[in-house]
């Protein structure tokens, strides 16, 4: 197989999900598709809750939460002692801000690559605290040592507060280079959070490794858990100061219990978010990341080259085994987010196809995604109609 030939299929992988088969999703990255194991696991869970809810929410749930904390975080290879599972990664930065203890002398920085709900939570909390919002632009395909240099070169030692970098970004699919970022940051007194929402699943990581002061994933994106599962991970100097936006029975415990207790909560997401691990692990951990990276860049090439665009200019993730890619559309088009928005919709009413499109810079962006379920000819069905649809696409 050449570089220009999409990836061998893995035998039976769409037949693992309940995915519309008249539908071709290439949005993984949005919400994820829930493998129909993992989808019975926690049905057996909501079975087992509402068969005895004095039971299900006795003391022995908090045993159950924290034997899946530790499976998760072996998994991401995290501290199961500094990690705390949480609704997702929005709900975590919101925690983490929180918990920074902003002045009004202080400053969140961001990149211009952040994700629009955390830079909107970022503003909110510095709102709230009198302190202020910096955004420090990195250009797209901008090299590491260039992408370590402009954010370095941001930090204000004595007023930067806290700095929020993203490992995967959303927008534009760059893998940033976020241990030398945090070691730079580190080295001059300012906390790191890592926003990894796209990271658990997708790529092989070491979260102690990276040494950022939080870190914070989903694995109901890419590690194929319930939707409402993701981990916060806490550097030991940060744990006692950790604030839970709610607080509840075991608030009094401190971190990560008083994080995790919700009182009356759906945990079944949690409890079952180890069903999805073991089925990515039953096929082969590699043998995903690879399809899916390979495929991504092949759907990439296929629709880009539809759009009349050179494969050297497509944008490159920055790093291997990413599964997603984006193609930036003519300009002029989807330059707002709300027309981004509707775009997408547009497509997916029209041609049957769920993709994700946003505005970044100025211009219109056509993110694409792979996971096992996906074709190459799913790629080739948008390429074929994308052209003229767009063509005739009036905000």
């Amino acid at each position: 197989m050449s570089a220009e030939d999409p990836p061998q299929p893995i035998p039976g992988a769409r037949l693992l999900f309940s995915l519309d088969p008249a539908v071709s999703y290439l949005n993984h990255g949005s919400f994820g598709a829930l493998p129909i194991s993992v989808q019975r696991a926690q049905q057996r869970l909501r079975d087992e809750m509402d068969l005895n809810p004095m039971r299900f929410f006795g003391a022995g749930l908090l045993d159950r939460i924290s034997h899946t904390r530790r499976h998760l975080a072996a998994f991401l290879g995290a501290d199961p002692e500094g990690s705390a599972l949480t609704t997702n990664t929005t709900t975590a930065v919101s925690l983490v801000l929180q918990s920074a203890g902003l002045g009004s002398a202080d400053e969140v920085l961001l990149t211009d690559h952040s994700y629009g709900a955390v830079a909107m939570a970022a503003r909110r909390e510095c709102r709230r605290t009198g302190a202020t919002v910096r955004t420090v632009a990195v250009p797209l395909g901008a090299s590491s040592a260039e992408t370590v240099s402009r954010v370095r070169t941001a930090l204000r030692p004595g007023r930067t507060r806290l700095l929020i970098i993203d490992q995967l970004t959303s927008a534009t699919a760059t893998l940033m280079p976020v241990k030398q970022i945090v070691a730079a940051a580190r080295a001059q007194g300012i906390p790191v959070l890592v926003d990894a929402a796209h990271v658990p699943g997708m790529l092989p990581v070491d979260v102690d490794d990276i040494g950022a002061d939080f870190w914070a994933g989903n694995l109901h994106k890419w590690a194929w858990a319930p939707r409402g599962t993701s981990l916060l991970v806490v550097a030991k100097e940060w744990r006692r100061r950790i604030d839970p936006l709610v607080v509840s029975w075991e608030h009094d415990r401190g971190f990560p219990a008083s994080v995790e207790s919700h009182g009356t909560a759906d945990y079944t997401p949690w409890l079952a978010a180890p069903a999805g691990v073991f089925a990515m692990r039953t096929l082969g951990l590699d043998a995903i990341r690879r399809h899916n990276a390979a495929l991504v860049a092949y759907g990439q090439r296929v629709v880009g080259s539809a759009l009349g665009l050179d494969p050297a200019d497509l944008p490159d993730p920055g790093g291997p085994g990413v599964s997603m890619r984006i193609v930036p559309l003519p300009a002029g088009l989807a330059t707002t987010v709300p027309e981004a928005h509707a775009l997408r919709q547009h497509i997916a009413d029209k041609l049957g196809v769920e993709t994700q499109m946003t505005a970044w810079g100025g211009r219109g962006l056509l993110r694409l995604s792979a996971q096992i379920y996906n074709r190459p000819e799913e790629y080739h069905h948008l390429a074929d109609r994308l052209p003229a649809l767009l063509s005739t696409w009036q905000w």
